[in-house]
């Protein structure tokens, strides 16, 4: 989504609905679909439901709910944990699988008419955990979390493209490059890691590790991860205590 919070397309092609839904998947986006629709489900029991139109929610933990006009509750749905995936037959189809129990649920995409992903940050979980200053603060304190032997050396440190969150050495001096992210990091924290160590590399020599420090990635960043010889360390912002409720003011 290239940064932007919101990406819609009505009555999308086949090729912008596949590029939206398998980017949505991918990055952990929201995704709502509005779309005539035919829906089987195969699990505990069997059910069909006709063709109709309806409101098909997605969530980046695997909650798939399909909603009718009327009513609260959804028509059909599968809870967190299922995976989801688009696959293209004579319609496009929904396929969500849940693995204990097993349950499969299908919908058969027989006319879109809007597809939305929507990249959603939710602020109540930021009350509750610390920024990424506080986490380089964690790190400058006990930097054993981030490996043995690891020595930071300097903080927010100026390079030729953009600011290094830690720089430091590990226990073979090698230089090492930490980018801090207090949420789940994206493929662009990979990116922007990555230009880190290329400019350090050109600019040093030698060996120079890059270490993406988050609570969780995205799978498309663990993949350009692994491709670029970059690596990961799960880490979670400290929690806050006492006062400090309420959404945050100031995002580091």
């Amino acid at each position: 989504m290239s940064g932007e919070k919101v990406l819609v397309s009505t009555n999308p092609s086949t090729e912008e609905l596949v590029n939206i839904v398998d980017s949505a998947l991918l990055e952990g986006d929201v995704l709502t679909i509005f779309a005539r629709c035919r829906v089987h489900y195969d699990g505990r029991a069997k059910s069909e439901l006709g063709s109709g139109d309806r409101v098909i929610l997605i969530k980046p933990d695997g909650s798939f709910l399909i909603h009718q006009a009327k009513k609260r509750e959804p028509v059909n749905w599968q809870p967190p944990g299922s995976r989801v995936r688009l696959e293209l037959r004579e319609d496009p189809i929904l396929v969500s699988v849940r693995k204990k129990p097993r349950e499969i649920l299908e919908v058969e995409l027989e006319d879109v008419y809007m597809v939305s992903a929507f990249r959603a940050e939710d602020y109540e979980e930021l009350s509750l955990t610390g920024s990424e200053s506080e986490m380089a603060e964690m790190i400058f304190g006990s930097p054993e979390l981030i490996e043995p032997g690891f020595r930071p050396l300097f903080r927010e440190k100026q390079i030729r493209h953009g600011i290094v969150d830690i720089l430091g050495k590990d226990s073979r001096d090698n230089l090492v490059v930490l980018e801090l992210k207090r949420r789940r990091a994206e493929l662009h924290a990979v990116s922007q890691l990555k230009r880190y160590v290329e400019t350090l590399v050109e600019e040093n020599g030698g060996n120079v590790r890059g270490i993406l420090v988050a609570p969780s990635l995205t799978s498309g960043a663990r993949r350009l991860l692994e491709k670029e010889g970059l690596e990961f360390r799960k880490l979670e912002p400290p929690r806050r205590t006492g006062a400090g409720k309420g959404r945050q003011t100031t995002l580091l």
